[in-house]
């Protein structure tokens, strides 16, 4: 990617209309440059979600569950649709769905949970213990394994060293969801979780491809502050199939978890996929 279009170039997304979008070159990669990381979407259909309930009169309900299912390839040159409806309705719980549609065809469907919420600081407790403050570590570069426009848009501070299928880091960026728009801290923060599948690699990806089909997140409380923190471990199975799995967190402490289904192929084996994921 051009640097001096990566320097001007300060979102992943354009609204072209009320529901299309154009993405950026800040959105390429990483299996193919010329592919959206499927990471700022996540961030847009939870943005999408917000703009729909602020459009009825708002209300008091937070998220619980965001679950992808990712059906094919978003291309970076690509004019996408995002529409979002409710599935299931109710004041202290609903069901909403978003589906991503490009080239006439459904490449993303994600559903997400709203719940009520009451007081429960009396019985809190049982997650695992706060990373440490990130305005504290070292920065460190994923670029010597990944190429694209995402990748340089982020910024990765590392809690300890990462090994192959083990890491702990925190990810942050400065570029927005869509240009010209104020998105909620939660979109915000979640357009980074699905980089936890590129952070501990187990192969090396020029021998190896490894794509997550899905990203589901639970949320045990709203995460809050510009840095996101995945605690990740992935694992190989013996089959083709895969896992990454990941403790999130902001700088307050856990948050909740996500989880990844990949399929695992030997890349001379590999030709091409009819699915091409983040």
């Amino acid at each position: 990617m051009d640097r001096g279009y990566a320097r001007l170039v300060t979102s992943y997304f354009r609204r072209t209309g009320p529901h299309t979008f154009q993405p950026t070159e800040l959105t390429g990669g990483a299996w193919a440059l010329d592919e959206q990381h499927i990471a700022p979407m996540t961030g847009l259909i939870v943005h999408e979600v917000d703009r729909l309930v602020a459009a009825r009169g708002g209300d008091e309900l937070v998220t619980g569950r965001i679950s992808m299912d990712i059906l094919g390839v978003l291309k970076v040159a690509d004019e996408f649709e995002l529409t979002v409806q409710v599935i299931r309705p109710g004041r202290t719980i609903e069901l909403l769905e978003a589906v991503v549609v490009t080239r006439g065809r459904a490449a993303v469907r994600a559903r997400v949970w709203r719940m009520g919420r009451t007081d429960t600081a009396a019985v809190a407790g049982g997650a695992p213990e706060p990373l440490p403050d990130p305005e504290q570590l070292g920065t460190y570069s994923l670029g010597d394994v990944w190429g694209g426009g995402y990748i340089a848009s982020i910024a990765l501070r590392p809690v300890v060293a990462s090994v192959p299928g083990r890491g702990t880091v925190w990810i942050g960026t400065d570029t927005s969801l869509v240009a010209g728009e104020q998105a909620g801290e939660l979109a915000e923060w979640v357009k980074l979780i699905d980089t936890a599948n590129g952070i501990a690699v187990r192969e090396s990806p020029m021998e190896w491809m490894f794509p997550n089909l899905d990203l589901t997140i639970h949320l045990h409380r709203q995460p809050r502050g510009r840095w996101t923190g995945l605690d990740t471990e992935v694992i190989f199975g013996a089959d083709g199939q895969g896992l990454t799995s990941s403790t999130l967190h902001d700088v307050h402490g856990p948050v909740g978890r996500a989880e990844q289904i990949l399929t695992v192929r030997q890349l001379q084996a590999f030709h091409r996929s009819p699915v091409r994921t983040g």
